[in-house]
Formats: C-alpha cells, sequence, structure tokens
C-alpha cells in the first residue's frame, strides 16, 4: 500500500489550510519562488566553484527562470525553442550551453547566429553537423557513464563510449572545431553519490589522454540528476557536493577553467505542490477509486513512466478534529485516476487517503514542481493545470 506521506520537503508556505483560501477553480500548481531560491542557494554551498546551468526542460516558466537567473544561475537548453524563451528574458546566448547531444541542423545554424558558441555531441555524425552550422565553435562530449541507480536512466539514448573520447574531441580539432569539455549525466533521480565519483574519474582519465595530443580542456561539466525528495529518502546535495569536490580533487589531472552542472529537478521539484478536486468515487472490482481534475496527461505524466509507479507525498482538505490533515482517524486505500477517458491515466494504487474523501475534497501533491507543466497538455479537452506563484 502506498501512504499518503508528511515529506519534511513540503514547503511551509504551501500547506493544505494555506492552500485553501486559493480562490480559483483545480487544477492548479503554486510554486514557492523563494524555496526555489533557497534550493539555488544551497545547491551552490554545497558545489562550491561550480557554475549551475539551470536545466530549463524540467520547467520552463518565466518566473522560474527569471528567479534563477537572479540568483546567479546560467541555463542549458535542449532546442532552439527554448533559447528564445531566454531571449525573451534578455538572456544572452553566449552564457548558455546546448547540452543536447543530437539537434536539428536548423536548431544549430540559429542558435550559433544569435550568439550561443559552446555545443554539445556524442558522435562523429554531429560533429559534422556542427562544423557545418556552427563552424568554430567549442564542442563538449556527452559521455555514456553508469546510471543504473537513476529512476529514468538516459544512457541507451546519448553518450559515447569511454574509450571514443579521446578519439572524438581529437576529431572535433581536425574539422576546425574547438574540444572545449566533457559532459555526462548519471540519470535523472539519481540515488547514488558514488555514481558521480565513477563518472568524474572517467572524464579525468580522457582528460589525461588529451595531454598527449596538446589538448587542455576547458570545462568539465557534471550534468544532472540531482535528485529532489518525494515521499522517499534520497541523497542530500551536501552528501552528493562532498564526493563530487573530493573527486575533483583526487582524480582530475587538473582543473579545467570552467566547473559546471545542470541542476533541474533538484532546484524546483519541491518548491511545487499540485491542487486536484475529487470530482468522483467509485468501487470497481472490490477497490476504491477516486477521478480527480488532474491526471497524467495534464501534469502528472512521471507517475505512469515507472513500472513500480511513483510515490508522490499527498495531503487532503478533508479534516480531523477541525484540521487539515495528512491522516485523518479513518483511512482507505485509493486507486486515484485522472479525468481522461483513457485507463491509462491513474497515478497512485493503495494510496492511504482519508476514508471521509469524496466530491468536492482536494488532493494536494508535493514535490510537483518538475516536468509537470512541461509535460501537461489538454488531452481529452481538460485544461492543464494553472501556475500560480508566491514569493521570489
Amino acid at each position: 500500500m502506498t501512504t499518503a506521506l508528511t515529506s519534511t520537503s513540503w514547503p511551509a508556505a504551501l500547506t493544505p489550510e494555506q492552500l485553501a483560501i486559493v480562490d480559483i477553480p483545480t487544477p492548479f500548481l503554486i510554486t514557492d519562488l523563494d524555496a526555489v531560491a533557497r534550493r539555488l542557494a544551497a545547491f551552490r554551498s554545497a558545489l562550491p566553484g561550480i557554475q549551475p546551468f539551470y536545466a530549463m526542460k524540467c520547467n520552463p516558466s518565466p518566473e522560474i527562470l527569471s528567479t534563477v537567473r537572479a540568483n546567479g544561475a546560467s541555463f542549458e537548453i535542449a532546442s532552439l525553442g527554448e533559447l528564445r524563451m531566454l531571449e525573451r528574458l534578455g538572456v544572452d546566448p553566449a552564457e548558455v550551453l546546448y547540452s543536447n547531444p543530437v539537434k536539428p541542423p536548423s536548431h544549430i545554424a540559429a542558435a550559433y547566429a544569435a550568439g550561443l558558441w559552446r555545443f554539445s555531441f556524442d558522435s562523429p555524425n554531429e560533429l559534422r553537423k556542427l562544423a557545418e552550422h556552427a563552424p568554430g565553435s567549442a564542442v563538449y562530449l556527452r559521455l555514456h557513464v553508469d546510471d543504473a541507480d537513476s529512476a529514468f536512466p538516459l544512457s541507451r539514448k546519448f553518450g559515447a563510449e569511454p574509450h571514443e573520447g579521446s578519439d572524438l574531441l581529437v576529431l572535433a580539432r581536425r574539422l576546425g572545431l574547438r574540444p572545449y569539455g566533457i559532459t555526462f549525466h548519471v540519470g535523472s533521480q539519481c540515488s547514488s553519490t558514488d555514481a558521480w565519483r565513477q563518472a568524474i574519474d572517467t572524464a579525468g582519465k580522457i582528460m589525461a589522454s588529451l595531454l598527449d595530443e596538446g589538448i587542455r580542456l576547458e570545462m568539465l561539466d557534471i550534468g544532472g540528476g540531482f535528485p529532489a525528495r518525494y515521499a522517499g529518502d534520497v541523497p542530500s546535495i551536501e552528501e552528493i557536493g562532498a564526493v563530487v569536490m573530493a573527486a575533483i580533487g583526487d582524480v582530475l589531472p587538473y582543473q579545467p577553467g570552467l566547473l559546471a552542472a545542470e541542476p533541474g529537478r533538484h532546484l524546483v521539484a519541491e518548491a511545487g505542490v499540485m491542487a486536484a478536486s475529487v470530482i468522483g468515487r467509485e468501487v470497481r472490482g472490490g477497490e476504491n477509486w477516486l477521478f480527480v481534475d488532474v491526471g497524467a496527461y495534464h501534469g502528472m505524466m512521471e507517475t505512469i513512466q515507472l513500472p513500480e509507479g511513483w510515490a508522490f507525498p499527498v495531503r487532503t482538505s478533508v479534516t480531523a478534529s477541525g484540521s487539515a490533515s495528512v491522516i485523518a482517524s479513518a483511512e482507505l486505500p485509493f486507486t486515484v485516476t485522472g479525468p481522461s477517458c483513457d485507463s491509462s491515466d491513474t497515478m497512485f494504487y493503495g494510496l492511504s487517503l482519508p476514508a471521509a474523501i469524496d466530491v468536492g475534497d482536494v488532493l494536494y501533491i508535493g514535490s510537483a514542481g518538475a516536468y509537470t507543466l512541461s509535460y501537461a497538455s489538454d488531452f481529452n479537452g481538460f485544461p492543464p493545470p494553472t501556475p500560480l506563484f508566491i514569493g521570489g
């Protein structure tokens, strides 16, 4: 049974009592921008000297982008569309990393024309595209590293094998490009601090081998994967930072001029709470079902992406002894599903909720600030959550 938990990650400014006074229809996603700023400050403190480049794909809301920018972060993009969003906010493309290893030629050319000069790659084919559409640009190699301890491994789709690394960066120089750096990604929501150490060690070996070719790299980008807290424990940013900083000092043959990272989920997930109203309660085959007005296709896509599901912290508006409570005096397990006619639009199984919950009550889903609005659609005619912001 999945239990609705009180998570220490829940923003203090977004308790059910406080959210009850929000006078707009559900669903809505409310984000505490001050919480985002605090997360970024903690990240920088745990990883001193490492510049964060916010991975904007996880939440590209202008309010989020403005907050991380105001607090000293740069940006990492995956498309020309994301670059255009940043340009509208006044961000200089020269300060942006384009870390998608496989890019449309037209996006490369347009980004280069706008002044972006650093591009990732993981193959000879991508290098040839870059040489044609962004001649002379700086390129950084995306490595395939062990991401087995992450919720969403990425290595099947991206990453050159370590034994190819030196040759690829030498090829970049031969094609008139600037061998600039190395990056990797230990997988989204990584639960192993050692994953970063192993990846940094691999990068260090390539850096050392390149010295024989007269190539000294200018950047090491330790990528993303920094976890957020949902309904279970994950390594703290302080624990990850201790491992990363020790590895940088221990295993690199030299320290590049730029140490970078690409946090996304870690900065914004815990700052957001999704509010969804109960629109139906039924019994199906002996199971208690709750139908709510937000589903997988309207922002909660991650709940259906893993075979074992995804346990978000959940609170409700149902009261016990006159105050909003996580666990009322009596509970039942519920299957919680979205509003659409698609049966796969089901988010939680065996979620323990107050037995009295019924139509008109509200579920508050915590740690909902990442990969929710960016995934949300109006599938079946149901609108995405309304974005709201406090603080900042």
